[in-house]
């Protein structure tokens, strides 16, 4: 399998450094959890909660729908639910990429179910010509075309998570 190179290291820094600014101005005065989407999200939050300059607690979620597939299932289900009471505090979901919107709309929606009081989204990648549903992500990375993409924690079958960059995969 043949990869592009789209967003370098250094464009992945300079924008999460950014993010976590505005993260930061936004959330200030709140106690807030970054709450990580497992498992290609970790990455991407480990950096971004690092630039953001409040205390952040850290929980996890797992959800699937891909399986071993490029196209998402349509079924998402929670393997793993975060531990920390979210009654009253704020949250900020942080996930790797939204294509589809089906996964990111769940855990948004179950969160909020869980008492926060507020909730934001953080993505890495967004491909917005991908939605099943309507969903708009709060902080967005980079925004992408409808392509498969891996690196910095994206997989495909759990292979490419650990290249630096963010690569096209091509067939």
């Amino acid at each position: 399998m043949g990869q592009t190179t789209l967003f370098t290291r250094e464009q992945i820094d300079n924008r999460v450094t950014e993010m976590g600014r505005q993260i930061s101005t936004d959330f200030a005065g709140t106690e807030m959890i970054a709450l990580c989407v497992l498992k290609g999200a970790v990455f991407f939050c480990a950096d971004l909660v690092r630039q953001v300059s409040l205390d952040v607690a850290l929980d996890f979620v797992q959800v699937s729908s891909y399986g071993n597939q490029k196209y998402s299932s349509g079924v998402v289900t929670i393997l793993k639910e975060p531990q920390l009471d979210m009654r009253g505090k704020a949250v900020l979901i942080v996930e790797d990429i939204i294509d589809s919107g089906l996964s990111m709309r769940e855990v948004f929606n179950y969160i909020e179910g869980r008492g926060a009081s507020k909730v934001k989204t953080a993505t890495f990648l967004d491909k917005p010509k991908a939605r099943k549903v309507p969903f708009h992500a709060d902080y967005v990375g980079f925004t992408i075309e409808p392509q498969f993409v891996v690196g910095y924690g994206l997989d495909f079958a759990e292979k490419y998570r650990n290249i630096p960059e963010v690569q096209v995969l091509s067939d």
